[in-house]
């Protein structure tokens, strides 16, 4: 009987694998789909992966979808061209009325929650990715997007509307 009942109860999941060749067409899609809120995890913030993905956070912005970054402070960037890189990025988004976090402390995770129902992780800088092999995984789960977020303690680093 209580095999029965977890049985009935188990969650389902929803998981594929992405790579470096995949998956922005598939994150750009699920972005779009957004309807309240993106959460963005990227150590490394360059200009060339921000043209790509400017266009898209101005129309969720325009659909009052909140968007927040998390990225490395960058001060603590090994050399001046990434931190000014970063910086401008940054000083952008702020502009655009993105939410910016930064990290000290070597930040190093790469994650997005979108509308806390699809999350994505693994090895790829989704704000700086350029020539590397890597891969994404995707899962489509309320309850882990939640799990995840109540586990990086997000709700400590940015105001919920």
């Amino acid at each position: 009987m209580f095999i029965h009942f977890l049985h009935h109860h188990k969650s389902h999941f929803d998981t594929k694998l992405f790579d470096q060749t995949d998956f922005y067409n598939q994150f750009i899609q699920d972005l779009n789909g957004c309807k309240d809120e993106v959460i963005i995890e990227s150590p490394f913030i360059t200009p060339f992966r921000m043209n790509l993905l400017y266009p898209t956070f101005k129309k969720l912005l325009a659909r009052n979808v909140h968007i927040n970054v998390i990225t490395r402070d960058p001060i603590d960037h090994e050399n001046e061209f990434m931190r000014n890189q970063s910086t401008n990025e940054i000083l952008c988004s702020n502009e655009m009325g993105i939410n910016v976090v930064l990290l000290r402390g070597n930040h190093h995770r790469k994650t997005a929650i979108l509308d806390r129902n699809i999350l994505w992780e693994s090895s790829l800088n989704i704000l700086s990715y350029s020539n590397s092999q890597e891969i994404m995984r995707r899962i489509e789960n309320k309850e882990t997007a939640n799990q995840t977020f109540d586990f990086l303690k997000l709700q400590k680093l940015f105001i919920q509307r």
